[in-house]
């Protein structure tokens, strides 16, 4: 989690700080599911339900993508390019699971979208606990397994890395 009160700024012009800082995020919205989940059971979509689904929406449906195209579209093939054939073995288990997070992420937002509509009975717990564990494990495996790769990285595609990421971001 990012420490409000840290005099650093993560920027663009270091990417793999940003991209950590996304799953920082990552970690928060995912364990929001599940607390969400559980307020549901108990006080149903009221409306402190409904502003947690919309801002678990927000998030998933426009940050979340994004950050998977920064991996998928910019730092993935990069360290693909320089990297050892475990390296590169591991970048393409974690893009498949981009995709498996992604069919989870249409579940859990259907359930989702629901309660913003006033359906109380509709956050299953089981679904929103394999969420809130499923996308930090897959964050934690990106961060220790494959971006101290980046090291491998010139300052200059670093560079360029951080400009497509704010592009992207400029677009949407």
């Amino acid at each position: 989690m990012l420490n409000p009160f840290a005099t650093e700024t993560v920027t663009f012009e270091t990417p793999i700080a940003m991209l950590i800082a996304c799953h920082d995020r990552v970690r928060q919205y995912a364990a929001l599911t599940e607390t969400l989940a559980r307020h549901v059971q108990r006080n149903g979509a009221d409306a402190a339900a409904v502003a947690g689904a919309q801002s678990i929406l927000r998030y998933f449906d426009v940050a979340a993508p994004l950050h998977h195209q920064d991996e998928d579209e910019d730092l993935f093939p990069a360290l693909i390019s320089q990297g050892s054939p475990e390296l590169v073995r591991q970048i393409e288990t974690v893009m498949a699971e981009h995709d498996e997070l992604d069919a989870l992420w249409q579940q859990v937002r259907v359930s989702l979208l629901h309660v913003v509509a006033g359906d109380g009975k509709a956050l299953d717990l089981a679904l929103a606990q394999d969420f809130a564990l499923r996308y930090p494990a897959h964050a934690a495996q990106e961060e220790t397994q494959i971006y101290p790769a980046a090291a491998l990285l010139d300052a200059t595609l670093l560079a360029q890395l951080g400009r497509n990421m704010a592009l992207r971001r400029q677009l949407n």
